[in-house]
């Protein structure tokens, strides 16, 4: 995923780049592992940085998924001509480490491999029983269903018109579903939008009015949209993940970049209790306040420990990059839920492909 945003309005990029420019001169480094009172930082791995498996590049790792104890899916966004895959990788929380173990390349129905031409692979879901992913790509956008055995599509989620690119829909390039979560049950998918439908916009803070919509049906089988919600990102911010945590709460991360300053990465706890279904409004600017769903600040990655680590651009905390993939996995000591984070580095010299292990404590 690129930064430049065609819906971030100039005046909203000046004033966060000021923002951002005045809290990277006083860092709040945290002390000890805390990133805030519900995060701790347990370290961080760039094993995966600038290395190939199987003859393709480790890059561009978009989305996350846990799929054991030790072990996760990770999907490519796709550069160039590279083929659509995902990565099967072997994972540990402390000591912080990650490898490949595999690779499964996508295919169209044809068996033919999608490519970043027509491919843009941001969402990750693992079906029940691990034989099936559901993968979506913010070009059209499209939400697919793919064998994990051989990588062949073998089905697809139908998409509302208006979040169609425009001029088929209302949506904006490289600014659709940038999220997916299921729930533990698999009934519920919930893809998120990285930006505003044309009609939505943005507010006078310059928060876009985000649309998320809820699908329901069964694990390998089929998908309804039954719902879709409101949400507001960060002012400058985009909504980029979101993971399931309960039948009344996920959790979100937002972000952004500022040439010569860095990256901002925030993860939030998002109520989904009694949310107001929105699909109906034909834009969001004319929805009350109390429609959108409400979100607490997990942390703020810049606020956790460096922890020894090297950024290769400016960055407010070197430990930052451009993270776009979230997944938690399971329960640690004390009650608290394991929570990994991967930056995508869009195939750049500049960017790093790091992955961040962190404890945190949820409702």
């Amino acid at each position: 995923m690129r930064w430049q945003k065609p819906f971030a309005a100039a005046v909203v990029l000046t004033a966060l780049t000021t923002t951002l420019t005045a809290s990277a001169t006083t860092p709040k480094h945290g002390s000890g592992s805390a990133c805030s009172p519900d995060a701790s930082f347990l370290g961080f791995s760039d094993a995966l940085d600038k290395t190939t498996f199987d003859g393709q590049p480790v890059a561009g790792l978009s989305a996350l998924n846990v799929t054991g104890p030790h072990s996760a899916l990770a999907l490519v966004d796709n550069v160039a001509t590279t083929p659509a895959r995902v990565f099967d990788l072997k994972v540990n929380s402390k000591p912080t480490s990650v490898r490949v173990d595999g690779m499964t390349i996508l295919k169209r129905p044809d068996g033919t491999p999608y490519n970043g031409g027509d491919f843009d692979g941001e969402g990750l879901v693992v079906e029940r029983g691990d034989r099936t992913i559901l993968a979506t790509s913010e070009r059209e956008p499209s939400i697919r269903r793919f064998r994990l055995s051989d990588g062949k599509q073998i089905g697809e989620l139908p998409v509302p018109a208006r979040f169609q690119v425009a001029p088929a829909g209302e949506a904006t390039s490289n600014a659709t579903f940038e999220s997916l979560a299921v729930s533990r049950d698999g009934l519920s998918l919930f893809a998120g939008m990285e930006g505003p439908l044309a009609p939505d916009g943005t507010d006078a803070d310059g928060r876009t009015r985000n649309r998320i919509i809820r699908y329901f049906g069964l694990p390998g089988h089929a998908y309804r949209p039954i719902a879709q919600y409101a949400y507001k990102p960060d002012p400058g911010l985009a909504l980029v993940e979101l993971a399931w945590v309960s039948p009344t709460e996920l959790v979100s991360m937002e972000r952004t970049f500022t040439a010569g300053v860095g990256n901002t990465i925030r993860v939030f706890t998002v109520s989904v209790r009694r949310p107001t279904d929105v699909t109906k409004l034909a834009s969001l600017a004319d929805a009350p306040d109390k429609a959108f769903l409400q979100k607490k600040l997990l942390f703020d990655l810049v606020n956790c420990p460096p922890s020894g680590a090297v950024a290769k651009q400016p960055q407010p905390n070197p430990l930052l990059d451009n993270v776009e993939a979230l997944a938690l996995g399971g329960y640690l000591p004390g009650g608290r839920r394991q929570l990994y984070l991967m930056s995508d580095d869009n195939n750049g010299a500049t960017q790093i492909t790091r992955f961040y292990s962190l404890a945190v404590r949820l409702a």
